[in-house]
């Protein structure tokens, strides 16, 4: 023992990918800034304060001055709604290229924002969500994703088949932005860390962007824009909706849990690299998971998890899910909130799970039962 060292002190070791002072770290976090313990008593005004929390540490400062300047592609027609792409400036580093469906009919049109997942598959993104009819290399690897996640169907042609505008663009490293390998994302994330940058918060700033461009279509009801994921898509339609009040409702499948009960050995999100899209340094000295979901309260939010996921403990689940039903209790909007456990499910978006989001934002959202067959309304332009 070094005549420096403490008495009944060891050097620390790290096991695998946990220091053994991890469980020390753990107790440290009692997330302050969560509602109910929190100073601030008014919702409002701690909905405010815990947004611009999350928004100091993304890293990645406000786009909102950036001109979106959209760069509309000839149309071609969908079963049902007319396809387009969409080339825009979500942030002012680069010009990104996005799928929108419209349906038939006359406007405005309740609208989806579509968050597609990671899964380590990296040369289709959007295309995980809407057929691409724009791409017949990529049909092949969308078809085979949506057959082993989304029962065979791309969601985002359901959505616009059934009445919904629909939206979705790639993360970086994704599709059109990619493809990224598996170990490279680590080093991404670094580089950006080195750059003063964060790759967690610029796929936070260009989620609100999109669904800022998405409400303000003229062919959208700006009041009824729902963000809608899967996986790390569900991941991105809560922050999003927690970070902007231009989403007015959320679908978010197979992403919840408690951060605590997440951080257990064996866990996905300890093996680093894909994690690093949503890890911003120091949020958990504030807010815990379930935290940062509740700025959206009491807006209508849709949970699903499924109990055989490996990725999320069914202890995290719970937590989160208390924790949760509490806020909206809180803000006497318990009927907005609908949380639920599948118990013969793991990590998917299966077909029944699809139908009762559907029903789901059919029944927030009440798309257009008024609506009238006609002509596809024209695209905004600006």
């Amino acid at each position: 023992m070094s005549g420096h060292e403490p008495a009944g002190r060891r050097a620390a070791v790290v096991d695998g990918p946990l220091p053994d002072f991890h469980a020390a770290l753990k107790d440290e976090l009692t997330f302050p800034l969560a509602w109910g313990r929190s100073p601030i008593r008014d919702f409002r005004a701690w909905r405010r304060a815990a947004r611009a929390k999350v928004e100091e540490l993304l890293g990645v400062g406000r786009q909102d001055a950036i001109p979106y300047a959209p760069a509309f592609d000839p149309r071609s027609q969908g079963d049902g709604f007319t396809r387009e792409l969409v080339t825009l400036s979500l942030t002012g580093y680069e010009r990104v290229r996005g799928a929108l469906l419209t349906p038939h009919g006359t406007g405005p049109f309740p609208a989806v924002l579509l968050l597609h997942d990671h899964g380590a598959r990296f040369d289709i993104g959007k295309e995980k969500l809407v057929r691409p009819w724009y791409d017949d290399t990529r049909e092949a690897a969308a078809q085979a994703w949506a057959d082993r996640h989304f029962s065979g169907r791309f969601i985002g042609d359901e959505l616009a088949r059934r009445g919904y505008v629909v939206f979705a663009v790639d993360a970086l490293g994704w599709g059109d932005r990619g493809p990224l390998a598996y170990d490279q994302q680590q080093a991404l994330a670094a580089n950006l860390y080195n750059l003063g940058s964060s790759l967690a918060g610029l796929m936070a700033r260009e989620d609100v962007r999109a669904a800022g461009f998405l409400a303000g279509l003229d062919r959208v009801d700006p009041h009824r824009v729902a963000a809608l994921g899967f996986s790390m898509g569900a991941y991105r339609a809560w922050q999003t909706a927690a970070l902007t009040d231009d989403i007015a409702a959320a679908a978010c499948v197979c992403w919840m849990t408690g951060l605590k009960e997440m951080m257990v050995p064996g866990n996905n999100t300890l093996r680093g690299q894909s994690a690093y899209y949503m890890l911003h340094p120091g949020l958990a000295r504030h807010l815990d998971i379930p935290d940062v979901a509740s700025i959206a309260a009491p807006r209508p939010m849709l949970f699903f998890n499924g109990a055989l996921d490996p990725l999320f403990p069914a202890a995290g689940v719970r937590v989160a899910y208390d924790r949760l039903r509490a806020v909206w209790r809180s803000c006497h909007a318990e009927e907005a909130l609908l949380l639920r456990t599948w118990p013969d499910l793991g990590h998917v978006f299966v077909d029944r799970m699809q139908d009762e989001v559907l029903r789901w934002l059919d029944a927030v959202l009440e798309p257009g039962p008024q609506q009238q067959p006609g002509p596809a309304v024209s695209p905004a332009r600006a």
